[in-house]
């Protein structure tokens, strides 16, 4: 797709995922199917259906932390999909834990340096961020739920299939009022969403997604609408939404305009929008087709679509495990009579990036549009309705501005491997280094909120910076080099973080300067878990001036107050179940590579030495500090310390009187 397109309590953390487990995504061969009869939601459900208060205690993990062992014996990682023995074997089971520390962190001060505040602050602004919250309509007939537990390589992919998928909508509500009630005692300048909103880009998980925070009614299903009466997460509820005081702004991630956050919509034929909207499971190639030999063309649509070989299913919504159905060999003596049959619903309709951000507009919280109404890209001569680049500023007496960027790979870039990467166009790269020069030069503090982190990813991982120059048109490719970018961010002193989500993790990373005698040239980047996957959390963030002319930043995790016995509680059972059986790192640390055989990208995190070691700004919570230790987490909290330029200092203190 181009810009222009056409369609308008009780009783995993998802790491970054290698190109072999990342190959579950890539079974991208489709048929093309008729439309069945469309079933809507029983009239019987009509009147005004019940709404899921979160737990009356709403705290950080500052307070208190989610504890549970950390593995368990009993089910192997393709037998995820068995809900019905977690209980049996103990997953999922957890109670309250102690404290989480916040640590100090001043690796981006002098070495030797240490924090000169008497502990008076200035407060500045305070802000939450969720991320990848993936909503997702689990009865959808393209999905790829079954290679999860059929194919080896797949098994740690539970992007694909986890039972989570059952109730992304109840979670995001919960999320949503515990920021509520966080809201009325210490209140929030606004919200920042980063990126994959939905799993696929489709009408209906958007629209779920937005009236969520609009506190719509929502009906959870899709097609049949099966155990729309009678089943907990397919039942009908009334979202809380977002306190009206809150403006929140979106951020685009790759799940947000390409299939399954991997393929674009539209690449290699034109039948496979249809597939979304089909009235059968499709039928898609032996992913075991797919063999690293064929890197980068990995998108091979005559070759899958030559050897029909799978349906990968659907979820059940008639079941109270969400039971996947539809599953199987073609060959199977069950479906001779052809491809499953589900009711085919209009609503699943995909979308690409403009139709995607449009749809924004349709809402009732502020502001309209949530951001998108702000991007303004004419540079190169004519209006782009896929630019999803805009920056605000929260607070009009605070020289802060929030430089909303997509780093997300353009769908007509021509790469055939999986579209996870980080990346810029040129007109993206220009916008930045304008918006970053303006900053500058108007002496405001500057973060970026992107979708996809840097200088983190492994290269291999499917997420680090693109670098795919084989049979890319040059004008396609990756408009700006890693250690372009990280000089650029350097280069404006008074850029003081770069916020992300993309890898389900919640990491803090330092890139100190370049120069021992300028280290206000240093920034943060700070990591957001999903609210999909283990653990299920959000960030608040509040920025500090401090009487040393340094800048606090303490970022916290949250885990939403779910109230026992609500789908959002179950699916928080569910989320540490997957992680105890699947064991995905959820506190990784890639080794600094300078590159990779094969690949043309020759850099992973050129602001270190790229001698094949951890990064070692790159910690985790400190679990026997705590009292008692928590046994396991993957949360992480720290007051972040930026050291200014004498010209921001000053230009706050004078702003703050």
């Amino acid at each position: 797709m181009t810009g222009d397109d056409k369609t308008a309590k009780a009783p995993a953390a998802c790491g970054e995922i290698g190109r072999r487990e990342f190959l579950g995504y890539s079974g991208s061969a489709f048929a093309a199917f008729s439309f069945g009869a469309l079933a809507f939601p029983p009239t019987a459900l009509a009147s005004e259906p019940p709404s899921y208060p979160i737990d009356t205690t709403v705290v950080t993990t500052r307070e208190r932390t989610i504890a549970f062992p950390a593995s368990l014996p009993g089910l192997s990682k393709p037998e995820i999909d068995k809900v019905a023995e977690y209980a049996k074997f103990g997953y999922g089971a957890w109670t309250y834990g102690a404290p989480l520390p916040v640590a100090t962190r001043v690796d981006l001060l002098p070495a030797g340096a240490a924090p000169r505040t008497t502990g008076q602050k200035a407060k500045l602004v305070r802000f939450f961020a969720f991320t990848d919250v993936h909503i997702t309509d689990k009865e959808a007939p393209n999905q790829l739920i079954a290679f999860q537990q059929t194919e080896p390589f797949a098994v740690n992919n539970v992007a694909i299939y986890s039972p989570v998928m059952l109730s992304t909508t109840q979670v995001l509500d919960a999320a949503i009022q515990t920021v509520n009630a966080l809201h009325k005692s210490d209140p929030f300048d606004f919200g920042v969403m980063l990126g994959d909103a939905s799993n696929n880009p489709t009408h209906i998980e958007l629209r779920w997604y937005i009236d969520v925070f609009d506190g719509k009614r929502i009906t959870p299903s899709s097609g049949a609408h099966a155990g729309a009466r009678d089943v907990d997460y397919q039942k009908p509820f009334k979202a809380a939404g977002l306190d009206r005081s809150i403006p929140w702004y979106q951020v685009v991630g790759n799940h947000d305009h390409f299939y399954l956050g991997s393929f674009p919509l539209d690449d290699g034929d034109p039948s496979f929008r249809s597939t979304y909207v089909a009235g059968a499971v499709w039928a898609i190639g032996d992913p075991l087709a797919l063999k690293m030999a064929n890197f980068p063309v990995l998108f091979d649509v005559a070759a899958f679509k030559a050897k029909p070989a799978f349906y990968p299913g659907v979820i059940d919504g008639s079941t109270p495990f969400g039971t996947i159905v539809k599953a199987g060999p073609a060959a199977d003596p069950a479906f001779a009579a052809g491809a499953p049959k589900v009711v085919a619903d209009p609503a699943r309709r995909a979308l690409g990036k403009a139709a995607w951000m449009q749809e924004f507009f349709a809402t009732t919280s502020k502001p309209v549009g949530h951001g998108f109404h702000l991007a303004r890209q004419t540079r190169f001569g004519r209006r782009d309705p896929g630019f999803a680049c805009y920056s605000f500023a929260p607070k009009s007496r605070l020289p802060l501005k929030v430089i909303v960027l997509d780093d997300t790979q353009a769908s007509d870039d021509g790469s055939r491997d999986i579209h996870g990467h980080g990346a810029l166009d040129a007109a993206r790269w220009a916008w930045l280094k304008d918006e970053l020069d303006a900053g500058q030069a108007g002496h405001q503090l500057m973060i970026v909120a992107a979708h996809v982190p840097i200088g983190v990813s492994a290269i291999g991982s499917e997420m680090e910076w693109w670098g795919e120059t084989n049979g890319i048109a040059p004008d396609k490719r990756n408009a700006v080099a890693l250690s372009e970018l990280v000089d650029a961010l350097r280069a404006a002193p008074n850029f003081i973080m770069w916020i992300a989500g993309h890898r389900h993790v919640n990491t803090v990373k330092a890139f100190a300067s370049d120069d021992p005698t300028r280290p206000e040239r240093g920034f943060w980047q700070v990591e957001t878990s999903s609210l999909r996957d283990f653990p299920q959390q959000f960030r608040t963030f509040d920025l500090y001036l401090n009487d040393d002319d340094t800048v606090s930043i303490v970022t916290l995790n949250v885990d939403p107050a779910v109230a026992e016995g609500s789908p959002a509680a179950k699916s928080r059972r569910y989320a540490i179940a997957v992680q105890q059986i699947v064991q995905n790192d959820a506190r990784p640390n890639a080794r600094n590579l300078a590159s990779l055989a094969g690949r043309p990208l020759p850099t992973m995190d050129p602001s270190r030495p790229q001698n094949g070691e951890p990064d070692p700004t790159i910690r985790f919570a400190d679990l026997s500090a705590a009292t008692p230790p928590v046994p396991f987490n993957a949360s992480y909290n720290a007051e972040l310390i930026v050291p200014l330029s004498r010209e921001m200092a000053a230009e706050l203190r004078r702003r703050l009187g």
